[in-house]
Parts: C-alpha cells; sequence; structure tokens
C-alpha cells in the first residue's frame, strides 16, 4: 500500500488529467475542400448561402468570391469569412463572442460548427 507522501502528487495529477479532458476548448481549426461537380461562381454562392442557411447560419456576401458567416446560438457567435473559386472554399476565422477564443484555442463547439458547414457545403456543391 502506497504511503500517503507517494498517494498525493499522484492523486493530484490524476485530477489535472481530469481537468485537461474536459477542457471545453480546443484548438481553432479552420474548414474548406473541394466542391463537388462543375459550377459557375454564382451557382457556388448559391449553394454555400443554403448550405449555410439550412445549418442555421445567416450568410452574407461580400463580393464576388466572399461570403461571411455569422452562427448565433444561444449567448454564442461565431463569425466566418468563406472565400471561394469555382473549385474550392475555405472556411476562416473572423471573429466570436462566448467562445473563450484567446488566439490559439477556442469553445470545442466552435471547430463541430465550421466541420459541420464545411460538409454541408460539399454536399450541397453536388446536388443538381
Amino acid at each position: 500500500m502506497p504511503s500517503t507522501r507517494h498517494a498525493l502528487p499522484i492523486l493530484a495529477l490524476l485530477a489535472a488529467g481530469g481537468l485537461a479532458a474536459c477542457s471545453r476548448t480546443a484548438p481553432i481549426q479552420d474548414g474548406g475542400g473541394a466542391f463537388l461537380g462543375q459550377a459557375s461562381l454564382g451557382q457556388r454562392a448559391d449553394q454555400i448561402r443554403r448550405a449555410g442557411a439550412g445549418l442555421g447560419w445567416a450568410m452574407q456576401p461580400e463580393g464576388p468570391g466572399l461570403i461571411r458567416g455569422t452562427l448565433n446560438l444561444r449567448t454564442h457567435q461565431a463569425v466566418v469569412d468563406i472565400p471561394y473559386d469555382t473549385r474550392r472554399f475555405s472556411i476562416r476565422y473572423v471573429s466570436s463572442s462566448n467562445l473563450d477564443y484567446d488566439g490559439r484555442v477556442i469553445h470545442r463547439n466552435y471547430n463541430s460548427w465550421v466541420q459541420n458547414l464545411q460538409n454541408a457545403i460539399i454536399v450541397e456543391s453536388g446536388k443538381p
């Protein structure tokens, strides 16, 4: 049986590991990918808008090849830019509120929202 002197450091390490596992933040991840099929720039814009709107994102055209998406959920807000051409798109962080962003990590749900948006854009681009 370990002595109390040895048990305390072990308990401290276990507690720290448990807290890290429950962390609400994760390194921020951008998204993007290749569109399916062929389409004009205007058709790509429509596909991105439909995909985002289907997930609750407000999609605002910022000019040819750029859409700004804003997602408001409860007290959280995420804002992304989506630059695109006829073949590819990217999803880039712009700003957020109530997502604990510190320049490197952000609330772990943000990455899921971006991944869902990315997947929806790809699916939408494959529709006739």
